[in-house]
């Protein structure tokens, strides 16, 4: 009788173990589906590896190093960031704490054609877990050395912040630079 009670709490030991092992990446995933849209103008196109963070209003982000190789969906042999192209991507990663409200975009400053001008990005959120999101950010702006604003990073926030959110954000910052 002991040695059955044994084998049975052995078991339920197992099962326990094996149920916890099969859910341990069920963490809410999204999908992120990211349109970019790289301006008319003359030399708009870029060879250049092109990276995004993105976050919400929390400042929890999500940092992909290389847009292309995370969820390129253009084909193999597909030139992204051409003058005037609409490239899409799409990928998984964790789900944000809540929707996506600012944007970071960076270029590496490498390839045959480094500068690049971006008309926008235009961001969707997919979730089991959460409603979905989307959200436009307005870029119109080169990103390259040799033109103006003269860099390869451009950040665009459209968190809206209530007046007693900002107070604490600013209360906050005041207490981590007297510390």
């Amino acid at each position: 009788m002991v040695g059955r009670d044994v084998l049975l709490l052995s078991l339920l030991v197992i099962i326990t173990i094996s149920v916890d092992v099969a859910f341990a990446d069920r963490e809410p995933h999204c999908v992120y589906t990211f349109y970019i849209e790289t301006g008319q103008v003359e030399s708009a196109g870029t060879d250049s590896i092109i990276s995004v963070k993105i976050s919400d209003k929390s400042g929890q982000d999500i940092d992909i190093p290389n847009i292309v190789t995370w969820g390129g969906l253009m084909g193999p042999s597909y030139d992204y960031f051409e003058k005037g192209s609409l490239d899409i991507f799409s990928g998984k990663a964790q789900c944000l704490p809540s929707p996506i409200c600012s944007l970071s975009l960076t270029s590496d400053g490498s390839g045959v054609y480094p500068a690049w001008f971006v008309n926008y990005v235009d961001v969707t959120t997919v979730s089991v877990q959460a409603k979905s999101a989307h959200q436009y950010f307005d870029v119109e702006q080169w990103l390259a050395t040799d033109t103006p604003p003269y860099n390869l990073t451009v950040a665009r926030d459209n968190c809206k912040v209530s007046p007693m959110e900002g107070i604490g954000r600013v209360g906050s910052e005041i207490r981590k630079s007297l510390s």
